[in-house]
């Protein structure tokens, strides 16, 4: 209720996150992004598999603005998508549409579609039932030919997602085992730049709205999320921080101290809404107050004219160079070009992956020093 009166006042769009659209988030009627995870929740059958006619109830309804599809899993207890028994009070079974007091799992993979193919054919499927909105997907990269074979299977049906959100290793919450929190998944910088790029290449960017996700919080973060290619950032942490999240990494016990993540009736008295819903709301005004200043400072007349060349790193003690400089840039349709053999492969990247994805699976056709499915 905080997090989504802060958005209704505040004028931005709350992301559900996985668990689907609750009750709370109906009260004050903000904009919601509907993220659609393995689990289908909110959208399923008993045995968890896509419910169609649950699907079009809930997407049709005026407060859902977009829906996303979730590909990624890991940031949870039990290494991978598992809601602990405990936690699944009755007001979380109602929304989710599972048993009270069951473990309640998000499979590794989705159930609607085993191929990049399928999956762009169920992204089309979902934006004809919800009456046309806008239909996207979230994913952390992991192997570049898995993502290649999402574009190939663009280029093949030209069957399109309105938008891709690009999560990055930095993300995570309190409660996701530190394994996965530190080393799986490719980090945001390199991830987003990869998928603009692919996008610029095979000449789909402009169709194609690119959302940034993992620790974003201030407005810098923003400038540097655009300067790689983003249109629009999400934050969690930042609105976490708002709500009153110390970190304090106990999520996935029910013991949270400020009362954001617990289902403890006593506990949850410290999370007052009234007084959280403004907290957000200032927390999102200030946020972008900042940005505008640094664009402002950077001479430009708005956060879309930031590019690459705006953003100066330093690579060591002695030296500092333009973010131009350091992470490629292609062309318009360069990808397309090095495909026919008219150009140079752009990057080792694409020289070495993009031959192996193909659009009919998500593992890496055989090549020499790549096994299939590694």
């Amino acid at each position: 209720m905080a997090l989504n009166g802060g958005a209704k006042l505040g004028g931005f769009a709350h992301d559900t996150g996985e668990g689907s659209i609750s009750r709370h988030h109906r009260v004050h009627g903000g904009d919601l992004i509907w993220e659609i995870g393995s689990g289908y929740f909110g959208c399923r059958n008993a045995d968890g598999s896509f419910d169609e006619a649950q699907f079009e109830a809930n997407a049709r309804d005026c407060q859902v603005r977009m829906i996303e599809l979730k590909l990624s899993q890991g940031a949870k207890p039990g290494h991978g998508g598992v809601l602990p028994g405990p936690k699944v009070t009755a007001e979380i079974a109602a929304t989710r549409g599972v048993p009270v007091g069951v473990d309640c799992i998000s499979p590794a993979v989705h159930s609607a579609f085993d191929t990049p193919l399928q999956m762009l054919a169920f992204i089309d499927r979902l934006r004809t039932l919800s009456g046309g909105k806008p239909v996207g997907f979230k994913l952390c990269i992991g192997h570049p030919w898995e993502w290649f074979a999402i574009v190939k299977a663009m280029l093949e049906s030209d069957l399109l997602p309105d938008f891709i959100v690009i999560d990055g290793a930095e993300g995570g919450t309190g409660a996701a085992p530190l394994e996965f929190t530190d080393h799986v998944g490719a980090p945001l910088q390199e991830g987003l730049r990869l998928v603009h790029n692919t996008l610029v290449g095979v000449a789909l960017r402009d169709r194609i709205r690119l959302g940034a996700a993992g620790k974003i919080i201030s407005a810098f973060d923003i400038a540097r999320a655009l300067a790689l290619g983003a249109d629009w950032c999400n934050s969690a942490r930042g609105f976490m921080f708002a709500l009153g999240c110390i970190q304090a990494q106990s999520c996935h016990t029910g013991h949270c101290p400020t009362g954001v993540t617990t289902q403890d009736p006593l506990r949850q008295q410290a999370l007052v809404v009234p007084d959280k819903i403004e907290r957000v709301r200032r927390f999102h005004e200030y946020t972008l107050e900042a940005l505008k200043e640094l664009v402002q400072a950077a001479g430009l007349e708005h956060p879309n004219r930031i590019t690459p060349a705006h953003i100066v790193r330093r690579t060591s003690d002695h030296q500092v160079r333009l973010l131009s400089r350091l992470l490629p840039t292609l062309r318009p349709g360069e990808l397309l070009a090095a495909e026919r053999g008219e150009a140079a492969w752009p990057h080792q990247v694409f020289a070495l992956y993009w031959p192996l994805a193909r659009s009919d699976s998500f593992k890496a056709a055989r090549s020499d020093g790549v096994k299939a499915g590694a």
